[in-house]
């Protein structure tokens, strides 16, 4: 999978746009990603990452990185020995797509908007 574009509320993956938060893996993309408590990213939020078993997983926190990320989840994250790269959602992106680039087993959350 490719990031070809973010903006505020929208990001383009493999030539196909999506408008609402989304998980980006390998094979496949999780579109309506949503969280309990919205701008707070939790453990709970990311079973499907989890499950999957990334390398690197790739933050997105939102265009001007209001999405927190709780310490509950940069524990979990390091207990499984997945690294937890985090930017705004404009600069995620490209970190993603050099991760994967690297040839990394990586996957994206990003939150489109804030």
């Amino acid at each position: 999978m490719r990031i070809d574009s973010y903006s505020f509320g929208s990001m383009t993956v493999n030539g196909r746009e999506y408008t609402s938060d989304l998980i980006v893996f390998p094979d496949r993309v999780s579109s309506g990603w949503w969280r309990e408590e919205g701008h707070h990213l939790r453990v709970e939020d990311l079973k499907e990452v989890m499950d999957y078993k990334p390398e690197v997983l790739v933050v997105g926190r939102g265009a001007s990185g209001c999405m927190e990320i709780s310490p509950d989840v940069r524990e979990a994250l390091k207990a499984e020995g997945i690294e937890l790269i985090d930017a705004n959602t404009g600069e995620a992106y490209a970190i993603f797509n050099e991760q994967t680039k690297k040839g990394r087993k990586a996957a994206g959350a990003f939150h489109l908007t804030c």
